[in-house]
């Protein structure tokens, strides 16, 4: 095995043979570049130096030549180790095709300087001499033309060029020196070439590149590049300065992308996930942390949109990730934290007594404090968002603020966030109190049980962590005695805290659903329902509810709560060991009383509670007067039972509910007087209803009717007023006795159902007019629809279509035309369509007599003439006169349309024949 100096000595001798081009070689300084096959090539150099197709084809051909013997050559006598180390000059003739191909390539640079075709060509074989043979990756589609940054990234860390066998940068250091000078000639000439640059940067990338060139002279030359290169091109230097800057890490990582940021913050994200995990450094989560509470804060206002999607909860969501994880890198303690958080209340508190004043001549809020660097929301500088501060984060005061002040429905995250944010610092007891506050102030069931479940775990975690130091003692015996004992009893007290917890769990779900609607009644039973016999809570949560509750936005059932807490005072507790007390149960159900509830059943209800209330107890006077009270009628009796604009008091004397408990009640307690009165009332109405209507003209008295039936409907019996809504069908006009069955029919669903009616509406069917009798018909068939006749339905559908022209009346004839669509078959359905062709032959024929008549009295300018007008036929004006207007043939199948001139249509009704003296009238009844 060789020594280290035999090693080193070796390793020498190998570097000695290095630079080959440096000084460039010509045939004075190397006499084997030239040889006797070359001289016709140098003599037609000579005699056309300025021809570039002669150098360009004399440099092929020579590289050409050249690759033939290099792969023809086999380097079997070249140990490993030394073709490891010098790559691609291993062999003598390597190294010398090298030195061939660069004074080719030197000369004809020299006679054009300016040529990027030749300096590329040059620079290309430079580099396979040096760096190796590039390995060609198989891309598959193509590039953008414009990508962001993030993507640039991506697709450039792709295409990263590689190479395999390279020189080593020790041993060929004054090849690597060489290679590099050269670039540094080309970009004399060619600066402006951003392709020149990009191919010079790709040498940095090299994993056997010396670090004296990989890293300062690198970062120098992309700062010349961004320099020298137009800023349109800048995108394309600054994908390889990101790339190789996060190849470096450490400072340089940093401070490249710091610089980048300025210009483009959009790889924010991309950096602080650099920040936070490096290749070679310490994490920066302070760094990380500041630049995306930035971003968070930036994105809720809408000044940053983030290149991944994200939405800025989600940014906070990172945010918090950092939190969580470097929470002694990234947080105050618990003293700064509460000295800080006095600080800012002192400052919100002052911000609300004065208004903010303009520090700026034009208006505009600028930067006062702090070095350069990031601004906040109306350009005040925040320390918090400047990365380049070291000092840390008040997270309480970040988490309310940016957090839970606008994140309303990721309250359980943010919280839970905050809590573990103090158990990494061990912070237990502020970690408790922040879960304390976090369920006491949440809205939805959700984000409570995410911190019922954070908090439960980190009790268990805890009380598993004190378990396990008892089983395993690492202290010497009497510390251990002490220390032991200490353990326990801080056990004992976290396991009865853990059970107080698990007990309280119903309570605290119950305080969530009524924080979110304080109106919910049902939720204010199971909050007392929940304490049991305990009664000072079950009568504070009662008076609690009835304080808070809006009656005007409770759920249902308000009044039940208050009969309730009256039967708690009544029965004597939850339990019944107390004494009932009866004046705090009439104190509540008076209060009750006043409320102006939703409906008025539930205000009725409190009042017949009440004066079961009195019954139970045997307080009979007392309940008849509280039954009076309720029943009083007011001075004003004409109000709207369902007019919700007044209160439920002002239309209690209406509810059919409390007087039928009334009626009850007189009529089981009350006395023959009492019982008699309410009678005797109605049945002086009644006598003087039916007076009014004796003297009354009948065709007139539809009102007193409506009146009538209305008296008996609310303090009578229904079948009395269904027969009074009888009688005023019989006798009122015609014109209302359309009306008149409609009120009928309502009444009558409403007290006795829909089959009720069909008598009703049979009547009707006889009595109308055509005109409202197909309207009836309809009605009457939605009803038979209803109670799933189909054939009844469809044979008033039948019966009504004699008075519906279906010209006139297409609304009846697209009914009946869906009813058999939806509930017929082929069969009726094309029975149907015959009654309608048949209905519109009847009409068609009366249609046009009728045309003829109106026409006709339009021409004589009088009504009375129109009816004298006698038809050109004698006979059919004797048909006429015995059968009166029925059939007549018409010469056109339809109305004639209104906009015809009258002039057009006169000619054919003028010729009227002559009355004939002498004719013979022949009678019907003759044979």
């Amino acid at each position: 095995m060789p020594s280290v100096a035999e090693k080193s000595s070796s390793v020498d001798l190998l570097a000695s043979q290095f630079p080959v081009t440096l000084p460039i070689p010509t045939p004075t300084t190397n006499s084997s570049l030239l040889s006797i096959k070359d001289v016709q090539r140098e003599e037609d150099l000579l005699r056309n130096p300025s021809s570039f197709r002669a150098w360009w084809t004399a440099i092929h051909t020579t590289k050409e030549a050249f690759n033939a013997q290099l792969k023809a050559e086999r380097r079997t006598n070249v140990p490993n180790e030394a073709a490891t180390l010098l790559g691609p000059l291993a062999t003598p003739l390597a190294r010398h095709s090298l030195q061939c191909l660069t004074y080719l390539y030197e000369a004809a640079i020299a006679q054009f300087p300016g040529s990027f075709k030749l300096w590329k060509s040059y620079l290309q074989m430079r580099m396979s001499y040096v760096l190796g043979r590039q390995v060609i990756k198989k891309r598959a589609g193509g590039r953008k033309k414009l990508p962001e940054m993030k993507d640039a990234l991506e697709e450039e860390k792709e295409d990263l060029e590689s190479w395999e066998d390279g020189l080593d940068g020790v041993v060929g250091w004054g090849e690597w020196r060489s290679l590099i000078a050269t670039y540094e000639r080309a970009l004399m000439w060619l600066p402006k070439l951003p392709r020149l640059w990009l191919m010079y940067s790709s040498v940095f990338f090299h994993p056997m590149c010396p670090s004296l060139i990989s890293h300062t002279h690198a970062r120098r030359t992309f700062d010349r590049a961004l320099r020298t290169l137009p800023p349109s091109l800048h995108s394309r230097i600054w994908v390889r300065y990101l790339l190789w800057a996060e190849t470096k890490g450490g400072s340089t990582t940093v401070s490249v992308y710091r610089r980048y940021l300025a210009v483009d913050p959009s790889v924010t994200e991309h950096y602080t996930s650099i920040l936070l995990s490096p290749a070679d450094s310490v994490p920066r989560p302070l760094e990380a942390a500041k630049l995306l509470l930035s971003l968070a804060r930036k994105a809720s206002r809408g000044e940053y949109v983030s290149p991944e999607g994200k939405s800025p909860y989600q940014l906070l969501g990172d945010f918090l990730d950092i939190v969580e994880r470097f929470s002694d890198d990234v947080g105050f303690d618990v003293d700064a934290t509460i000295e800080s958080n006095d600080a800012n209340a002192k400052i919100d508190a002052e911000a609300a007594r004065t208004d903010a004043q303009p520090t700026s001549m034009d208006g505009q809020l600028v930067r006062t404090d702090g070095p350069s660097g990031p601004v906040g929301a109306g350009g005040i500088y925040d320390e918090d968002e400047d990365p380049l501060s070291p000092r840390k984060l008040n997270i309480e005061h970040i988490v309310h603020k940016d957090g839970l002040e606008v994140y309303k429905d990721q309250a359980g995250r943010l919280w839970t966030g905050l809590a573990t944010y103090w158990i990494k610092r061990g912070e237990f007891d502020r970690a408790i109190s922040t879960f304390e506050a976090g369920i006491a102030t949440v809205l939805t069931i959700r984000d409570f049980t995410q911190i019922f479940d954070a908090y439960a775990e980190f009790c268990e975690s805890l009380i598993n962590a004190m378990m396990e130091s008892l089983e395993n003692p690492e202290e010497e015996e009497e510390e251990e005695d002490e220390n032991t004992k200490e353990t326990e009893q801080e056990m004992d007290i976290k396991m009865k805290e853990f059970e107080a917890l698990i007990d309280r769990r119903p309570f605290l779900v119950n305080d969530v659903l009524l924080r979110r609607n304080p109106n919910d009644v049902q939720e204010w039973e199971k909050r007392v329902a929940l304490w049991g016999e305990d009664d000072e809570k079950v009568a504070d949560t009662y008076t609690k509810a009835l304080e808070t509750i809006n009656p005007r936005k409770a759920t249902a059932n308000l009044h039940r709560l208050y009969v309730n807490f009256a039967k708690f005072y009544e029965e004597g507790g939850s339990s019944g060991s107390a004494e009932p007390d009866l004046d705090s149960a009439r104190n509540i159900l008076e209060k009750a009383t006043k409320i102006n509830f939703k409906a008025v059943e539930d205000l009725a209800d409190i009042w017949c509670e009440w004066s079961e209330m009195e019954l139970r107890h045997e307080n009979y006077d007392e309940a008849v007067r509280v039954m009076q009270r309720a029943a009083a009628i007011p001075k004003n009796t004409k109000i709207n039972y369902h007019d919700h604009s007044l209160p439920v008091q002002a239309r209690l004397f209406k509810s059919l509910k409390l007087w039928s408990f009334y009626v009850d009640l007189e009529e089981s307690i009350g006395t023959v007087e009492s019982t008699k009165a309410g009678a005797s009332k109605l049945e002086q109405a009644h006598d003087l209803f039916e007076q009014v209507l004796e003297k009354f003209l009948l065709k007139s008295c539809k009102p007193l009717f409506l009146m009538y039936g209305q008296l008996e409907e609310d303090y009578g019996l229904a079948k009395r007023a269904m027969s009074i809504y009888e009688r005023a069908t019989q006798v009122v006009a015609d014109e209302n006795k359309f009306e008149m069955y409609t009120i009928y029919i309502a009444k009558a669903t409403a007290n006795y159902g829909l089959p009720a009616t069909r008598p009703i509406f049979e009547r009707a069917l006889e009595v109308l007019p055509d005109k409202q009798t197909a309207e009836m018909c309809l009605r009457f068939a939605a009803l038979e629809r209803k109670l799933g006749e189909i054939d009844r339905a469809r044979a008033i559908y039948a019966h009504a279509s004699q008075f519906c022209d279906p010209r006139v009346n297409p609304k009846f004839w697209l009914e009946w035309n869906s009813f058999e669509i939806e509930t017929g078959s082929e069969d009726t359905f094309r029975e149907m369509l015959r009654i309608k062709r048949s209905v519109q032959a009847q009409f068609n024929t009366e249609a046009s007599y009728l045309a003829a008549q109106t026409l006709s009295a339009k021409q004589n300018g009088t009504a009375e003439q129109s009816s004298a007008v006698q038809p050109a036929d004698p006979m059919a004006a004797a048909e006429q006169q015995a059968r009166g207007p029925a059939f007549v043939a018409a010469k056109k199948t339809a109305l004639p349309r209104a906009d015809e001139d009258q002039a057009s249509s006169a000619p054919d009704l003028a010729p009227q024949q002559a009355d004939n003296d002498d004719e013979i009238h022949i009678s019907d009844e003759e044979d």
